[in-house]
């Protein structure tokens, strides 16, 4: 985060979990400016809106949305009658549609534009939806699953192709750098795989070129997320610690790691990549800063493991 980005209101930051709460915070202080009671189940994924105004909460058989900016401790939109786990949320760029996977082993499209509370199209697979990544030109998700197969859903056409790296090991998550010249994917034994990404510019399609495999913790992987910068990727880990790597070779640059930390089930970098939000099963949120891998900031409140955050730097474009 920027000096300039750490002023209240320029940054935003939520996290949720076990505990049936979603906790807002002041980014900057470690404060909780706001508690919002999620009683219905807890909390498996988090994601704010391009535009900033609502956080959506994925649960059980549920997703909530919130405005961010009131005090309404109630969700402005529901969307209920779902089957099983939301696993995973995230947004178009523009907030025209919303993208969720679960546990009924679909992807769905949501139009943001209608207030139908209907999905428009469905991604059908014969596992339960672990992670989706949506591709910077917006048309192109990858899509995770239970069984280890990673699915490129072309939006266009419809047109899907499979890879698997692992078979038969679940794959946890998949990111895709800003710049949109890697892929990664973490699995259940801790390795992460990184592909070269050629084409995905006008029509022509993504295609996935194996560049490395790197054994990055010796339990599940969690998480896995390129820096706005593209230079970084870190991975987080049920060995407690959060490694991040340099992706002009896939060294390791430092691993982050404290006495008291737990599982790490989410992070997010800020900005201008200089520091690193985590989400841990301790309780705990923490803001570590990247270069000299210590902790700046926690956050500390929840009753339970935190398994989700959702992270907006300022100092990042809209």
């Amino acid at each position: 985060m920027t000096s300039q980005a750490t002023n209240k209101g320029h940054v935003l930051l939520a996290t949720a979990g076990y505990d049936h709460t979603i906790r807002f915070w002041q980014a900057h202080s470690g404060i909780c400016s706001r508690t919002v009671q999620h009683p219905d189940s807890q909390v498996n994924a988090l994601e704010f809106t391009p535009d900033r105004q609502l956080l959506a909460a994925g649960g059980y058989q549920h997703i909530r949305m919130y405005d961010v900016n009131a005090t309404n401790p109630n969700p402005v939109i529901n969307y209920d009658g779902l089957s099983k786990n939301i696993t995973c949320i995230g947004f178009e760029k523009t907030n025209k549609w919303m993208f969720t996977g679960g546990e009924d082993k679909t992807a769905k499209i949501w139009d943001l534009r209608v207030r139908n509370i209907q999905c428009q199209r469905i991604f059908q697979m014969n596992d339960p939806c672990t992670c989706i990544c949506l591709h910077p030109n917006q048309v192109e998700m990858m899509v995770g699953d239970q069984s280890g197969a990673l699915h490129l859903w072309d939006l266009r056409t419809d047109h899907n192709e499979q890879v698997v790296p692992e078979p038969d090991v679940p794959i946890r998550t998949v990111s895709i750098d800003p710049d949109a010249s890697y892929m990664a994917a973490c699995s259940n034994t801790g390795n992460c795989y990184v592909w070269s990404l050629v084409g995905g510019r006008g029509n022509d399609r993504v295609r996935l070129k194996p560049k490395t495999k790197v054994p990055a913790h010796p339990r599940y992987a969690l998480k896995c997320q390129f820096s706005p910068d593209s230079c970084l990727l870190a991975t987080a880990s049920a060995d407690k610690s959060v490694k991040i790597w340099n992706t002009a070779d896939f060294s390791l640059r430092t691993t982050l790691s404290t006495e008291n930390q737990q599982w790490v089930w989410d992070c997010a970098f800020s900005a201008d990549s200089q520091y690193l939000v985590t989400a841990s099963s301790d309780g705990a949120a923490r803001l570590w800063s990247v270069d000299h891998g210590d902790v700046k900031r926690e956050y500390q409140g929840h009753q339970k493991a935190i398994v989700s955050l959702a992270f907006y730097d300022g100092s990042a474009p809209v």
